[in-house]
Protein backbone atom coordinates (compact mmCIF):
# COMPACT_ATOMS: atom_id res chain seq x y z
CA UNK A 1 0.00 0.00 0.00
CA UNK A 2 1.31 3.42 -0.86
CA UNK A 3 0.98 4.90 2.63
CA UNK A 4 1.66 8.49 3.65
CA UNK A 5 5.32 8.09 4.69
CA UNK A 6 6.05 6.09 1.54
CA UNK A 7 4.46 8.70 -0.70
CA UNK A 8 6.48 11.35 1.14
CA UNK A 9 9.72 9.42 0.58
CA UNK A 10 8.82 9.04 -3.11
CA UNK A 11 8.52 12.77 -3.55
CA UNK A 12 11.68 13.46 -1.57
CA UNK A 13 13.78 10.93 -3.54
CA UNK A 14 12.60 11.94 -7.02
CA UNK A 15 15.24 14.58 -7.72
CA UNK A 16 18.20 12.60 -6.44
CA UNK A 17 17.16 9.49 -8.32
CA UNK A 18 16.61 11.44 -11.52
CA UNK A 19 20.25 12.53 -11.37
CA UNK A 20 21.35 8.95 -10.79
CA UNK A 21 19.37 7.63 -13.74
CA UNK A 22 20.69 10.38 -15.97
CA UNK A 23 24.18 9.30 -15.06
CA UNK A 24 23.38 5.75 -16.13
CA UNK A 25 22.60 6.95 -19.66
CA UNK A 26 25.26 9.57 -20.42
CA UNK A 27 25.34 11.35 -23.76
CA UNK A 28 27.34 14.06 -25.45
CA UNK A 29 24.37 16.40 -25.22
CA UNK A 30 24.09 15.81 -21.48
CA UNK A 31 27.77 16.41 -20.78
CA UNK A 32 28.13 19.27 -23.29
CA UNK A 33 31.38 17.82 -24.62
CA UNK A 34 33.93 20.15 -26.16
CA UNK A 35 36.59 17.58 -27.08
CA UNK A 36 39.03 18.58 -24.34
CA UNK A 37 37.47 16.64 -21.46
CA UNK A 38 39.41 13.84 -19.73
CA UNK A 39 38.51 10.40 -21.02
CA UNK A 40 37.16 9.33 -17.64
CA UNK A 41 33.89 11.25 -18.14
CA UNK A 42 33.20 10.09 -21.69
CA UNK A 43 30.18 7.79 -22.17
CA UNK A 44 31.14 4.15 -21.75
CA UNK A 45 29.30 0.93 -22.59
CA UNK A 46 28.33 -0.74 -19.34
CA UNK A 47 28.41 -4.51 -18.87
CA UNK A 48 24.99 -6.16 -18.26
CA UNK A 49 25.98 -6.95 -14.67
CA UNK A 50 26.87 -3.30 -14.03
CA UNK A 51 23.58 -2.14 -15.54
CA UNK A 52 21.66 -4.59 -13.34
CA UNK A 53 23.48 -3.47 -10.20
CA UNK A 54 22.84 0.18 -11.01
CA UNK A 55 19.15 -0.59 -11.56
CA UNK A 56 18.93 -2.40 -8.21
CA UNK A 57 20.51 0.59 -6.48
CA UNK A 58 18.00 2.89 -8.18
CA UNK A 59 15.13 0.76 -6.83
CA UNK A 60 16.70 0.65 -3.35
CA UNK A 61 16.98 4.44 -3.23
CA UNK A 62 13.21 4.69 -3.55
CA UNK A 63 12.94 2.92 -0.16
CA UNK A 64 9.97 0.84 -1.28
CA UNK A 65 8.30 -1.94 0.66
CA UNK A 66 9.62 -5.46 0.05
CA UNK A 67 7.00 -6.43 -2.56
CA UNK A 68 7.30 -3.09 -4.34
CA UNK A 69 11.09 -3.30 -4.41
CA UNK A 70 10.84 -6.79 -5.92
CA UNK A 71 8.48 -5.51 -8.62
CA UNK A 72 10.82 -2.61 -9.31
CA UNK A 73 13.90 -4.82 -9.59
CA UNK A 74 12.39 -7.30 -12.03
CA UNK A 75 12.14 -4.72 -14.82
CA UNK A 76 14.97 -2.22 -15.50
CA UNK A 77 12.47 0.32 -16.80
CA UNK A 78 10.40 0.59 -13.63
CA UNK A 79 12.66 2.75 -11.42
CA UNK A 80 13.00 5.48 -14.02
CA UNK A 81 9.25 5.40 -14.67
CA UNK A 82 8.49 5.68 -10.95
CA UNK A 83 10.59 8.83 -10.70
CA UNK A 84 8.96 10.26 -13.82
CA UNK A 85 5.52 9.54 -12.37
CA UNK A 86 6.29 11.23 -9.04
CA UNK A 87 7.70 14.32 -10.75
CA UNK A 88 4.81 14.53 -13.23
CA UNK A 89 2.20 14.12 -10.49
CA UNK A 90 3.79 16.76 -8.24
CA UNK A 91 4.04 19.30 -11.06
CA UNK A 92 0.43 18.69 -12.11
CA UNK A 93 -0.75 19.08 -8.52
CA UNK A 94 1.05 22.42 -8.25
CA UNK A 95 -0.43 23.56 -11.57
CA UNK A 96 -4.01 22.66 -10.61
CA UNK A 97 -3.77 24.42 -7.22
CA UNK A 98 -1.69 27.43 -8.28
CA UNK A 99 -4.54 29.88 -7.59
CA UNK A 100 -5.68 28.41 -4.26
CA UNK A 101 -4.72 28.75 -0.60
CA UNK A 102 -3.16 25.30 -0.60
CA UNK A 103 -0.92 25.38 -3.66
CA UNK A 104 0.23 21.76 -3.32
CA UNK A 105 3.02 22.63 -0.90
CA UNK A 106 5.10 19.45 -0.69
CA UNK A 107 8.21 20.57 1.17
CA UNK A 108 9.49 18.87 4.30
CA UNK A 109 7.26 18.84 7.34
CA UNK A 110 4.21 20.18 5.52
CA UNK A 111 4.11 17.14 3.25
CA UNK A 112 4.61 14.65 6.07
CA UNK A 113 1.93 16.24 8.27
CA UNK A 114 -0.58 16.44 5.43
CA UNK A 115 -0.21 12.80 4.46
CA UNK A 116 -0.94 11.69 8.02
CA UNK A 117 -4.45 13.15 7.80
CA UNK A 118 -7.47 12.28 5.70
CA UNK A 119 -8.09 15.69 4.10
CA UNK A 120 -9.48 16.35 0.64
CA UNK A 121 -5.98 17.45 -0.30
CA UNK A 122 -4.59 14.08 0.80
CA UNK A 123 -7.24 12.32 -1.30
CA UNK A 124 -6.14 14.32 -4.33
CA UNK A 125 -2.47 13.45 -3.72
CA UNK A 126 -3.24 9.72 -3.65
CA UNK A 127 -5.37 9.94 -6.80
CA UNK A 128 -2.92 12.08 -8.79
CA UNK A 129 -0.02 9.82 -7.72
CA UNK A 130 -1.70 6.58 -8.84
CA UNK A 131 -2.89 8.29 -12.03
CA UNK A 132 0.64 9.53 -12.74
CA UNK A 133 2.11 6.06 -12.26
CA UNK A 134 -0.55 4.46 -14.48
CA UNK A 135 -0.05 7.08 -17.18
CA UNK A 136 3.76 6.94 -17.08
CA UNK A 137 3.88 3.14 -17.21
CA UNK A 138 1.46 2.91 -20.15
CA UNK A 139 3.52 5.47 -22.06
CA UNK A 140 6.81 3.77 -21.14
CA UNK A 141 5.51 0.47 -22.54
CA UNK A 142 4.56 1.99 -25.90
CA UNK A 143 7.86 3.91 -26.03
CA UNK A 144 9.87 0.70 -25.64
CA UNK A 145 11.41 1.70 -22.29
CA UNK A 146 10.15 -1.39 -20.44
CA UNK A 147 11.29 -4.99 -20.86
CA UNK A 148 8.13 -6.74 -19.65
CA UNK A 149 5.61 -4.90 -21.80
CA UNK A 150 5.27 -3.34 -25.23
CA UNK A 151 2.52 -1.72 -27.32
CA UNK A 152 -1.09 -2.29 -26.35
CA UNK A 153 -2.78 -5.32 -27.85
CA UNK A 154 -5.76 -4.81 -30.15
CA UNK A 155 -8.96 -4.31 -28.15
CA UNK A 156 -12.39 -5.49 -29.24
CA UNK A 157 -13.27 -2.90 -31.87
CA UNK A 158 -16.48 -2.75 -33.85
CA UNK A 159 -16.36 -3.74 -37.52
CA UNK A 160 -13.05 -5.51 -37.10
CA UNK A 161 -13.01 -6.58 -40.75
CA UNK A 162 -12.75 -2.89 -41.71
CA UNK A 163 -10.23 -2.03 -39.02
CA UNK A 164 -6.57 -2.85 -39.01
CA UNK A 165 -4.77 -2.52 -35.71
CA UNK A 166 -1.63 -0.47 -36.16
CA UNK A 167 0.51 2.21 -34.63
CA UNK A 168 1.66 1.65 -31.06
CA UNK A 169 -1.05 2.05 -28.46
CA UNK A 170 -0.43 3.02 -24.83
CA UNK A 171 -0.51 -0.19 -22.80
CA UNK A 172 -3.13 0.69 -20.20
CA UNK A 173 -3.94 -2.97 -19.55
CA UNK A 174 -0.42 -3.67 -18.30
CA UNK A 175 0.00 -0.41 -16.40
CA UNK A 176 -3.31 -0.57 -14.52
CA UNK A 177 -2.65 -4.19 -13.51
CA UNK A 178 0.86 -3.28 -12.37
CA UNK A 179 -0.33 -0.27 -10.34
CA UNK A 180 -3.06 -2.22 -8.53
CA UNK A 181 -0.56 -4.92 -7.57
CA UNK A 182 2.11 -2.36 -6.70
CA UNK A 183 -0.16 -0.32 -4.41
CA UNK A 184 -1.84 -3.39 -2.92
CA UNK A 185 -4.71 -3.53 -0.45
CA UNK A 186 -4.58 -3.71 3.33
CA UNK A 187 -7.03 -5.18 5.79
CA UNK A 188 -10.60 -3.95 5.44
CA UNK A 189 -10.49 -3.14 9.17
CA UNK A 190 -7.98 -0.37 8.49
CA UNK A 191 -10.35 2.50 7.75
CA UNK A 192 -7.75 4.97 6.52
CA UNK A 193 -6.15 2.34 4.28
CA UNK A 194 -9.52 1.58 2.67
CA UNK A 195 -10.11 5.24 1.93
CA UNK A 196 -6.60 5.69 0.53
CA UNK A 197 -6.97 2.60 -1.64
CA UNK A 198 -10.30 3.88 -2.94
CA UNK A 199 -8.71 7.21 -3.90
CA UNK A 200 -5.83 5.35 -5.59
CA UNK A 201 -8.39 3.53 -7.73
CA UNK A 202 -10.10 6.80 -8.61
CA UNK A 203 -6.85 7.95 -10.21
CA UNK A 204 -6.64 4.76 -12.28
CA UNK A 205 -10.29 5.01 -13.33
CA UNK A 206 -9.88 8.60 -14.51
CA UNK A 207 -6.98 7.46 -16.71
CA UNK A 208 -9.14 4.69 -18.17
CA UNK A 209 -12.03 7.07 -18.81
CA UNK A 210 -9.78 9.31 -20.92
CA UNK A 211 -8.59 6.65 -23.39
CA UNK A 212 -9.29 7.56 -27.01
CA UNK A 213 -8.97 5.56 -30.22
CA UNK A 214 -6.90 7.33 -32.87
CA UNK A 215 -7.21 6.20 -36.49
CA UNK A 216 -5.64 6.88 -39.87
CA UNK A 217 -7.35 6.06 -43.15
CA UNK A 218 -5.83 3.96 -45.94
CA UNK A 219 -7.36 3.51 -49.38
CA UNK A 220 -7.61 4.87 -52.88
CA UNK A 221 -8.34 8.61 -52.92
CA UNK A 222 -8.78 8.60 -49.18
CA UNK A 223 -11.68 6.14 -49.33
CA UNK A 224 -10.81 4.82 -45.88
CA UNK A 225 -11.50 1.20 -46.83
CA UNK A 226 -9.02 0.23 -44.11
CA UNK A 227 -8.21 2.16 -41.00
CA UNK A 228 -5.13 1.81 -38.85
CA UNK A 229 -6.07 2.48 -35.24
CA UNK A 230 -4.48 2.56 -31.82
CA UNK A 231 -5.41 3.68 -28.30
CA UNK A 232 -3.94 6.77 -26.70
CA UNK A 233 -4.21 8.16 -23.19
CA UNK A 234 -5.49 11.67 -22.65
CA UNK A 235 -2.81 14.33 -21.93
CA UNK A 236 -1.97 14.33 -18.24
CA UNK A 237 -3.18 17.93 -17.91
CA UNK A 238 -6.66 16.65 -18.77
CA UNK A 239 -6.33 13.98 -16.10
CA UNK A 240 -5.29 16.61 -13.57
CA UNK A 241 -8.24 18.80 -14.51
CA UNK A 242 -10.72 15.95 -14.00
CA UNK A 243 -9.21 15.01 -10.65
CA UNK A 244 -9.30 18.65 -9.56
CA UNK A 245 -13.04 18.68 -10.28
CA UNK A 246 -13.43 15.51 -8.21
CA UNK A 247 -11.47 17.19 -5.39
CA UNK A 248 -13.98 20.05 -5.41
CA UNK A 249 -16.90 17.60 -5.15
CA UNK A 250 -15.20 15.10 -2.80
CA UNK A 251 -17.42 13.25 -0.34
CA UNK A 252 -16.78 13.14 3.37
CA UNK A 253 -17.25 9.72 4.93
CA UNK A 254 -17.12 8.57 8.52
CA UNK A 255 -16.89 5.29 10.38
CA UNK A 256 -19.18 3.28 12.57
CA UNK A 257 -17.65 2.08 15.84
CA UNK A 258 -18.27 -1.22 17.61
CA UNK A 259 -19.26 -0.14 21.13
CA UNK A 260 -18.06 -3.44 22.61
CA UNK A 261 -14.56 -3.40 21.12
CA UNK A 262 -14.10 0.25 20.20
CA UNK A 263 -12.83 -0.79 16.76
CA UNK A 264 -13.81 1.03 13.60
CA UNK A 265 -16.21 -0.92 11.43
CA UNK A 266 -17.85 -0.14 8.13
CA UNK A 267 -17.46 3.25 6.56
CA UNK A 268 -20.66 5.19 7.01
CA UNK A 269 -22.43 6.64 4.01
CA UNK A 270 -21.61 10.16 2.82
CA UNK A 271 -24.14 12.78 3.84
CA UNK A 272 -27.30 12.42 1.79
CA UNK A 273 -26.51 8.86 0.69
CA UNK A 274 -27.95 5.62 1.91
CA UNK A 275 -25.90 2.58 2.82
CA UNK A 276 -25.64 -0.23 0.31
CA UNK A 277 -28.06 -3.19 0.21
CA UNK A 278 -27.94 -5.19 3.40
CA UNK A 279 -25.97 -2.49 5.17
CA UNK A 280 -22.87 -3.10 3.06
CA UNK A 281 -19.95 -0.77 2.55
CA UNK A 282 -21.41 2.51 1.20
CA UNK A 283 -18.17 3.83 -0.34
CA UNK A 284 -19.26 5.25 -3.69
CA UNK A 285 -18.73 2.84 -6.55
CA UNK A 286 -18.48 5.72 -8.98
CA UNK A 287 -15.01 7.28 -9.16
CA UNK A 288 -15.52 9.98 -6.52
CA UNK A 289 -12.80 11.10 -4.12
CA UNK A 290 -13.58 10.55 -0.46
CA UNK A 291 -12.02 12.00 2.70
CA UNK A 292 -12.32 11.59 6.46
CA UNK A 293 -11.29 14.97 7.92
CA UNK A 294 -12.24 18.58 7.28
CA UNK A 295 -9.40 20.55 5.74
CA UNK A 296 -7.71 23.42 7.59
CA UNK A 297 -7.99 26.92 6.15
CA UNK A 298 -4.29 27.04 5.07
CA UNK A 299 -4.45 30.81 5.77
CA UNK A 300 -1.73 30.98 8.40
CA UNK A 301 1.53 29.09 8.80
CA UNK A 302 1.10 25.79 10.60
CA UNK A 303 1.76 22.08 10.35
CA UNK A 304 0.17 21.69 6.95
CA UNK A 305 1.33 24.72 4.96
CA UNK A 306 3.40 27.91 5.23
CA UNK A 307 0.22 30.00 5.03
CA UNK A 308 -0.59 32.62 2.42
CA UNK A 309 1.29 35.67 3.75
CA UNK A 310 3.39 37.08 0.93
CA UNK A 311 1.70 34.89 -1.70
CA UNK A 312 1.19 36.54 -5.07
CA UNK A 313 -2.43 36.84 -6.15
CA UNK A 314 -4.55 38.20 -9.00
CA UNK A 315 -6.61 41.17 -7.86
CA UNK A 316 -9.72 40.44 -9.88
CA UNK A 317 -9.50 36.67 -9.54
CA UNK A 318 -8.41 35.35 -6.17
CA UNK A 319 -6.83 37.97 -3.86
CA UNK A 320 -9.86 38.04 -1.57
CA UNK A 321 -9.86 34.26 -1.19
CA UNK A 322 -6.13 33.60 -0.98
CA UNK A 323 -5.41 36.49 1.36
CA UNK A 324 -8.18 35.30 3.73
CA UNK A 325 -9.62 38.80 4.11
CA UNK A 326 -6.32 40.30 5.32
CA UNK A 327 -5.96 42.46 2.21
CA UNK A 328 -3.05 42.69 -0.20
CA UNK A 329 -0.10 44.91 -0.99
CA UNK A 330 0.39 46.48 -4.42
CA UNK A 331 3.80 46.98 -5.97
CA UNK A 332 4.52 48.60 -9.32
CA UNK A 333 7.49 47.43 -11.39
CA UNK A 334 8.89 47.76 -14.89
CA UNK A 335 9.39 44.57 -16.93
CA UNK A 336 10.88 43.91 -20.36
CA UNK A 337 9.50 41.12 -22.50
CA UNK A 338 9.80 39.95 -26.14
CA UNK A 339 7.03 41.40 -28.32
CA UNK A 340 5.96 41.89 -31.94
CA UNK A 341 7.60 38.61 -32.90
CA UNK A 342 7.83 37.55 -36.56
CA UNK A 343 9.01 34.36 -38.23
CA UNK A 344 11.94 35.00 -40.58
CA UNK A 345 13.05 32.83 -43.47
CA UNK A 346 14.73 30.53 -42.63
CA UNK A 347 14.23 29.55 -39.74
CA UNK A 348 14.14 31.77 -36.70
CA UNK A 349 11.85 34.14 -34.81
CA UNK A 350 12.75 37.81 -34.53
CA UNK A 351 11.29 39.84 -31.66
CA UNK A 352 11.48 43.35 -30.32
CA UNK A 353 11.93 44.06 -26.63
CA UNK A 354 9.01 45.94 -25.13
CA UNK A 355 9.05 47.61 -21.74
CA UNK A 356 5.91 48.04 -19.70
CA UNK A 357 4.84 48.75 -16.15
CA UNK A 358 2.85 46.15 -14.26
CA UNK A 359 1.38 45.82 -10.79
CA UNK A 360 2.13 42.90 -8.51
CA UNK A 361 -0.28 41.96 -5.71
CA UNK A 362 0.82 40.02 -2.63
CA UNK A 363 -1.12 38.97 0.45
CA UNK A 364 -0.57 40.86 3.69
CA UNK A 365 0.70 38.97 6.70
Amino acid sequence: MLDGPLLARWLAAAFALTLLLAALRPSAAYFGLTGSEPLTILPLTLEPEAVAQAHYKACDRLKLERKQRRMCRRDPGVAETLVEAVSMSALECQYQFRFERWNCTLEGRYRASLLKRGFKETAFLYAISSAGLTHALAKACSAGRMERCTCDEAPDLENREAWQWGGCGDNLKYSSKFVKEFLGRRSSKDLRARVDFHNNLVGVKVIKAGVETTCKCHGVSGSCTVRTCWRQLAPFHEVGKRLKHKYETALKVGSTTNEATGEAGAISAPRGRAAGPGGGDPLPRTPELVHLDDSPSFCVAGRFSPGTAGRRCHREKNCESICCGRGHNTQSRVVTRPCQCQVRWCCYVECRQCTQREEVYTCKG
